[in-house]
């Protein structure tokens, strides 16, 4: 398979210049909502050439653009929302998404959540490399950070900064810190590609604090949790009888959900994220502060039309 750093060169990549890419073949899968609980089915279509990534309800006969402005919940993952339509915990999916470059991509989906599986992204990974994708003309278009834009939130931040000189595609470090001792103080620093992505975040799984559990439930959350699909911390235990799949599986996963999040600007970004304790919100932030000034960034490439638009609206 080939990177996204060989496939986005500085005169692809950076200009805007590569065509665009959908799935070759329809491919589905069923589970159930981490949230929710409901029996979930998932099915992953190919898009027309300029269409993006949509959402579909089938339940519901509604679709929603998987773009920043149609976050409307961010507590413990990110939910989209237009109308009576909703979908949530779609991060690890769009995470995917975008580490294989995939521009156009109908989900079409029977409920309000997408499964969770193993609560990684891999296994939606597995899926978007068996189905395969392929070139559809077009032009995919960037989103290039010319300046720095942050936002912060009780000492965590966001940032999205210019690349450095001689940079390209996209670099990312985040830092985290929990009071859990099997947790405590961990960094991790990627340049996304496809290779990178399914070699280093792909299978970090999400997490919570045994001590949470209860509030969760009584809150209507993590309904559909449990030690398949979720790593369990108490103190300084891992409650999965498996263990860890790295020692610092806990910042590689919030990592993950960096990448899934900020791919709802709608264009593959170019430059630099750095992160203190994000989470879900403030990445949402984030891109909003991004697109609240258009001299934030530079978009290229006429795929961009649609957040062209969105930006400006």
């Amino acid at each position: 398979m080939s990177s996204l750093r060989d496939r986005y060169s500085h005169t692809g990549f950076e200009r805007g210049f590569m065509p665009r890419r959908t799935l070759k073949s329809a491919i589905s899968c069923v589970g159930h909502g981490l949230h929710s609980g409901q029996d979930v089915t998932l099915k992953l279509l190919p898009a027309p050439c300029g269409s993006g990534i949509v959402f579909h309800r089938v339940d519901l006969g509604l679709s929603i653009p998987a773009k920043f402005d149609q976050v409307n919940d961010t507590r413990l993952c990110t939910v989209i929302g237009e109308g009576a339509a909703r979908v949530g915990t779609i991060e690890h999916l769009m995470a995917a998404v975008a580490a294989c470059g995939i521009d156009d991509l109908l989900v079409e989906v029977n409920a309000a959540e997408l499964p969770i599986l193993d609560g990684s992204a891999s296994p939606f990974l597995f899926l978007l490399e068996s189905a395969g994708t392929i070139e559809q003309g077009g032009s995919r278009g960037t989103l290039e950070i010319l300046r720095t834009v942050r936002v912060e939130h009780n000492g965590a931040f966001a940032e999205l900064r210019p690349h450095n000189p001689g940079g390209s595609g996209f670099e990312l470090s985040l830092a985290i810190e929990f009071s859990a001792a099997a947790i405590g103080a961990q960094a991790y620093s990627l340049h996304l590609t496809e290779e990178s992505f399914a070699r280093e975040i792909a299978a970090a799984r999400t997490f919570t604090l045994a001590g949470e559990i209860e509030a969760l439930r009584n809150a209507g959350l993590a309904k559909g949790g449990s030690l398949a699909n979720a790593i369990v911390v108490d103190g300084d235990k891992v409650l999965n009888p498996e263990g860890l799949r790295w020692a610092d599986e806990f910042v590689r996963h919030k990592l993950l959900d960096v990448v899934g999040d900020l791919a709802l600007a709608g264009a593959p970004i170019s430059g630099r994220f750095v992160g203190s304790r994000t989470g879900h919100a403030l990445n949402n932030q984030l891109l909003r502060a991004v697109f609240a000034d258009p001299a934030n960034y530079r978009l290229t490439g006429a795929g961009l039309a649609s957040v062209l638009q969105l930006s400006a609206a």
